[in-house]
């Protein structure tokens, strides 16, 4: 007989709030318990609230209310309160996704308190140093019980850094949410921005690499302006107060852009599997498209994605207006054949799987 375990799941990025729903149904259909925990890392309410409503989540079982802040203001105090949280909840192990700041706290306080992580989403690697991100993700790696690998390249890299006990190939659980959702996605959007299917891009911008400096930020933003097709970019609070810095009228300045509010899931699922391309900076935007079969440019010199990019679907272009123009005009799309990188879609029967056979 399956004994009953507590999980204790943090979360703050909207992916991981994505992948919360797959994983949560999984648990409790087996009759585990899951307490789950935001963070706050992303506090606007169209980038947390909205998605806890229309992924018919519950609201989180606690909030930590971090905030914005710094890299080591911002997982300092998530360190201080989880610390706190997991002697006083006494989980059977924790559960982190990714590569935020939200990943490297869960990750460090469960090692430091003797509870087993579970690192969902391990083994990715950018090769890039300079991304905060490479650092989350590394550091969350080596510190975990157990992780859960979504393609066989997360689970080499794992190998080649001396890392193969406890190591799974689950697939990705946002491919798991996205099966679920897509069906579901609100087109009424479309007739609201006014689109036509195939016939505008979509973009996101958040990375601290392209939005910490006026200058870049206004480079990318010049470089979308001047393409043939409408672009719609929601609009990151990270990026709007970046462009708020610079004290200019940037929608009359860029006619070509769309800049709306931020949107919920079932809204962005409408853009993007009716977009002709999508450009974004995004690693969860990234895969969404490849699930959907829509090409898309990264507006990063790396990406820890790299399958899609040997695969074509996916092309780096840097964020400087010629890379950005260059790649858009090179990208050639009509031949690519889509394989199936991420798994079959049941990431969450096997991560609770793999979970059962470790921890009981």
């Amino acid at each position: 007989m399956r004994n009953k375990l507590k999980f204790l799941r943090v979360v703050g990025a909207r992916p991981q709030f994505m992948q919360t729903v797959p994983l949560r149904k999984e648990l409790l259909k087996r009759g585990h318990e899951e307490i789950l925990v935001h963070t706050g890392q992303h506090y606007d309410d169209n980038m947390s609230k909205l998605f806890f409503k229309q992924l018919g989540l519950p609201t989180a079982d606690i909030n930590l209310q971090v905030g914005s802040g710094t890299h080591g203001s911002q997982t300092g105090q998530m360190l201080s309160k989880l610390d706190d949280l997991i002697s006083k909840m006494k989980p059977d192990a924790l559960t982190v996704d990714g590569d935020t700041n939200s990943t490297l706290a869960g990750a460090l306080a469960g090692a430091k308190l003797q509870v087993p992580v579970v690192h969902i989403e391990a083994g990715l690697r950018s090769r890039d140093r300079r991304m905060p991100e490479e650092i989350n993700r590394i550091v969350a790696d080596h510190v975990s019980s157990m992780l859960c690998a979504p393609t066989k390249n997360a689970v080499e890299n794992l190998a080649a850094e001396g890392i193969k006990d406890k190591v799974f190939f689950t697939g990705d659980l946002m491919y798991d949410c996205f099966l679920e959702y897509a069906e579901k996605a609100n087109r009424k959007i479309l007739s609201s921005l006014d689109l036509t299917e195939k016939h505008y891009i979509l973009s996101t911008i958040h990375r601290a690499e392209n939005t910490s400096d006026l200058y870049t930020l206004k480079d990318i933003l010049k470089a979308l302006n001047s393409l043939d097709k409408k672009v719609i970019l929601p609009l990151h609070p990270r990026t709007k107060a970046c462009l708020a810095r610079g004290n200019m009228d940037y929608i009359k300045k860029f006619p070509n852009i769309a800049f709306i509010d931020p949107i919920g899931y079932l809204e962005i699922l409408a853009l993007l599997m009716n977009a002709a391309v999508v450009m974004t900076d995004s690693g969860g935007l990234q895969r969404e498209a490849y699930f959907a079969q829509v090409p898309s440019i990264i507006l990063r010199s790396s990406t820890e994605w790299v399958e899609q990019i040997e695969s074509g679907w996916s092309i780096l272009s840097g964020n400087s207006y010629d890379q950005i123009t260059t790649a858009y005009c090179n990208f050639l799309v009509d031949k690519l054949k889509y394989h199936n990188i991420y798994g079959e879609g049941n990431a969450a029967l096997k991560i609770v799987d793999a979970m059962e056979t470790c921890l009981q």
